[in-house]
């Protein structure tokens, strides 16, 4: 079954493992996350759970928000999201997840916005290589053909330039290194998604060996 729970990107640092190695950690604030919902085959045909995480301010919640919330006993949530593949009667409405739920050594897969870098050409976003700088070359970073001249159109996924980042990114296969409950932070091996303050998804791995 999935465990997973909602938090903040702190930011980066590193710490000493036991054999002296050092090992650079991503750190997740995971606040208690509350059940929003509980979902299950025979009202919605399939089992999941809503967790939601952080307060929402009071001046941009909605009544329908209020009512969803005060279902489960609490207020309404900025960062809401649903997990499916799990056992709802391990739940309860309005309970509380906490970092515990995961523990040092498990392997997971962490999901974040990616960082937005704006408009940017072909070489940044999809690493096209550049043309001569010399000789008359009036080649420098374009995109270069956009086709063939039969087809009279670009096809449909040509490598442009365009926005770039604000992508929603999943990193599978990270390592919890430590689990400190006392504060509510997760210390995950290596670089997640986002930016520093940013929300993320922490979930069991999908392709865990």
């Amino acid at each position: 079954m999935t465990k997973s729970i909602l938090g903040r990107k702190v930011g980066m640092t590193q710490i000493f493992s036991e054999n002296g190695e050092l090992v650079p950690v991503t750190v997740i604030q995971a606040e208690p996350n509350v059940v929003l919902q509980k979902k299950t085959a025979e009202n919605d045909g399939y089992d999941s759970i809503q967790l939601g995480f952080a307060d929402q301010k009071a001046n941009r919640v909605k009544k329908p928000e209020t009512g969803h919330a005060k279902k489960a006993n609490t207020t309404p949530k900025r960062y809401v999201r649903e997990v499916r593949n799990v056992n709802t009667d391990d739940y309860e409405l309005g309970q509380e997840v906490k970092v515990d739920l995961f523990a040092e050594g498990d392997a997971i897969d962490v999901t974040g916005t990616s960082k937005g870098k704006g408009f940017q050409g072909t070489i940044k976003r999809f690493n096209h290589s550049r043309g001569p700088e010399t000789h008359g070359s009036r080649y420098h970073r374009r995109p270069g053909t956009l086709g063939d001249i039969n087809s009279m159109h670009v096809f449909k996924g040509k490598d442009l330039p365009g926005q770039m980042g604000g992508n929603q990114v999943t990193i599978q296969n990270l390592e919890v290194v430590k689990v400190d409950a006392e504060r509510n932070l997760l210390l995950v091996k290596g670089n997640v998604p986002g930016a520093k303050k940013s929300y993320v998804q922490v979930q069991s791995a999908v392709k865990a060996n």
